[in-house]
C-alpha cells in the first residue's frame, strides 16, 4: 500500500514537470488549446484523481 501511495504521489509531479520537454508543442490544437496548455490542464484532473485515490486508500480516513 505504501508503494502505491508513493507512485500516486509522483504521478502528478512527473506529469506536470518531467514531461514538459516532451509535450512542449503548439500543434496539435486540442479543445481549442495548444497541446502544452491542454497537457497542463489535464494534469490538474490527473492530480485530482491520484489524490482522491490516496485519500480513499489511506487507513486514517476509514470510519471505525
Amino acid at each position: 500500500m505504501k508503494a502505491l501511495k508513493i507512485i500516486l504521489t509522483l504521478v502528478p509531479f512527473v506529469w506536470t514537470i518531467l514531461m514538459i520537454p516532451f509535450v512542449n508543442t503548439v500543434k496539435p490544437i486540442v479543445l481549442g488549446l495548444p497541446f502544452l496548455a491542454f497537457w497542463l490542464v489535464a494534469g490538474i484532473f490527473v492530480a485530482f484523481v491520484c489524490l482522491s485515490i490516496i485519500y480513499k486508500i489511506d487507513a486514517r480516513n476509514s470510519k471505525g
